[in-house]
């Protein structure tokens, strides 16, 4: 990194933090703290919506993710729109006529204070671990490509998130995520024109598109009823309706960012531009993340990209090999850079197919010997297929510019979560179980206390964390541990009358259990766990109410 990118790094992120904790420094009141004064307008709803689920993590590893498996991943979102469209007409108008800080406030009247209470701690538990992993995402990548101290990544970010946060609740949240947005929408349009016109000269758009699906970037959809296939059309609109519903719905994270409308009818158009905007933005990204594959189909692009994997085999007595594989990989790219440079005829595409398949097998050779090497060190690079773009191809300035846009999604997203974190723990725990009056001043003091204190424990874990699969599926799995056992609780709340809260405390823990023994005996792709999550409380906490109701006529 230059100067210039520091600079331009250093004033977008500065400005932020300054802006957000100035505009918001008189909230004094809970209202104003929690709910931001209930003055915010539809389109900076639906702009605070959108940049809570989109962290650092959705724009450094689906890029990744398209780079390796293509487009697929976008049906994760085709449920998104439905879920919008259910909780504008049942969930916040719920939301708004009870006056409700929390969504768990709810639960309490619905069905009682120990219902209130475990839905809160679900959320508190599972948003308290993403909270870390939004932080430690950009912070590892950024740490292994850079050489910055991974400790000292994760306290800045961590602490710049704190400062306006702590000092401005719920409105600096709103306020701040709006600038955020803009900085990240304009920097992946630059990321994708500087891809796009970097190509060779004789290379257009189409041609790119040509290579691309040559290679299977570009299979959207897959129709297929195959379980061990996580991203199909049916678990977009099944599981990821379910994973929509409960994550929107009934996450305070995103409730508290439409809770904070100015009416109903402010929060449904917020989340309906959410809802139409979402779909395609994860589409443009992904297709970045094929804009990247094909120009790595005319650059020289590393067996691994992640350099502190790399660093390690070539350090160790697998080296020889490793280098043997390296010259293997280097000339399956040229044969591929001499089949597209030609363009892709129809009978050039299954050969293409066939060298992308022989390349997909030496990157998993590789990691095998990797992992001989060291293992200990991340095999997967998913995560830093666009970092290594962004490094080693873009002019001074843009790096910077697309580091704040890393960064700025990191602050968005954690700024969101903490500030959630401490609603319900001021909202749902502390002010429900203290006996004596306390003043507005108190809960807000407070508020403050507990943001700060899940943003210190959120970077602890974000200083424990390790690396998984994919960063972007290890923040869907956790949430989809959580939460369809707590939509299937809102769900009984909303629609099934006759169920009552000891019924639902008893079906919600049994099925809890139940969710975690699937995800760790690994029975299903995660997305479904949402669906039988929220299938198995309901169910249970039905026969549990209908067994009570039968014992008590019994015994009368």
């Amino acid at each position: 990194m230059e100067l210039l990118d520091w600079i331009v790094l250093s004033a977008t992120l500065s400005f932020i933090v300054i802006f957000g904790a100035y505009k918001t420094r008189k909230n004094t009141s809970v209202q104003d703290y929690i709910k931001g004064g209930n003055d915010t307008k539809w389109w900076t709803i639906g702009l605070s919506v959108m940049a809570t689920q989109a962290s650092a993590i959705t724009f450094l590893s689906t890029p990744g993710q398209a780079f390796h498996s293509g487009m697929g991943f976008v049906q994760f979102y085709f449920g998104l729109p439905i879920a919008m469209v259910i909780i504008c007409l049942v969930f916040i108008p719920i939301y708004h006529k009870l006056k409700v800080y929390t969504a768990y406030e709810y639960l309490e009247g619905r069905f009682d204070l120990k219902t209130r209470t475990l839905a809160a701690i679900l959320f508190l538990v599972q948003r308290g671990l993403a909270a870390g992993i939004t932080i430690f995402a950009p912070a590892i990548i950024l740490s292994a490509v850079l050489g910055w101290d991974l400790v000292t990544l994760n306290i800045i970010i961590g602490v710049l998130v704190i400062i306006y946060t702590v000092t401005g609740g719920t409105k600096a949240v709103n306020v701040t995520q709006k600038q955020q947005m803009i900085i990240i929408f304009f920097g992946m349009l630059v990321a994708f024109y500087m891809i796009v016109d970097q190509l060779p000269q004789d290379i257009s758009f189409s041609n790119a598109l040509d290579i691309a699906g040559a290679s299977g970037k570009l299979e959207v959809l897959d129709f297929s009823f195959d379980l061990s296939n996580r991203y199909t059309v049916w678990t977009g609109f099944l599981g990821g309706t379910f994973l929509m519903l409960s994550y929107f719905g009934t996450d305070q994270s995103q409730v508290q960012r439409y809770l904070s409308g100015k009416s109903v009818k402010e929060s449904q158009l917020g989340l309906l531009f959410n809802g139409l905007l979402k779909v395609p933005m994860q589409f443009f990204i992904l297709l970045v993340g094929v804009m990247v594959f094909v120009f790595y189909q005319f650059n020289a692009a590393p067996l691994n990209f992640n350099p502190t994997a790399s660093q390690a085999v070539l350090n160790s007595e697998y080296a020889s090999e490793y280098k043997e594989l390296e010259n293997k990989y280097r000339e399956l790219e040229n044969d591929k850079k001499a089949l597209v440079l030609d363009g892709v005829q129809l009978e050039d595409k299954n050969r293409i197919k066939e060298l992308e398949i022989k390349s997909v097998a030496l990157k998993e050779e590789a990691k095998t010997i990797i992992k001989k090497a060291d293992d200990s060190v991340e095999t997967n690079d998913k995560d830093y297929v666009f970092i290594h773009f962004i490094l080693n191809n873009l002019p001074r300035g843009l790096i910077g510019l697309l580091l704040a846009v890393i960064l700025s999604a990191a602050m968005s997203s954690t700024a969101s979560e903490l500030n959630a974190l401490a609603s319900t723990s001021v909202i749902d725990l502390y002010k429900r179980n203290v006996k004596d009056e306390k003043s507005e001043e108190h809960y807000v003091k407070m508020s403050k206390w507990f943001t700060l204190g899940w943003g210190i424990l959120a970077i602890l874990v974000a200083c424990v964390a390790n690396l998984f699969d994919n960063l972007i599926q290890l923040v869907n799995i956790i949430g989809s541990i959580f939460y369809g056992n707590v939509l299937g609780i809102f769900l009984l709340a909303f629609f099934i009358k006759f169920v009552k809260g000891n019924a639902v405390f008893i079906a919600a823990l049994i099925t809890q259990i139940i969710i975690i023994g699937v995800f760790f005996m690994d029975w299903l792709p995660y997305l479904w766990l949402n669906l039988l999550g929220c299938v198995l409380v309901m169910s249970i906490a039905i026969l549990l109410q209908t067994t009570m109701k039968r014992k008590v006529e019994i015994i009368n």
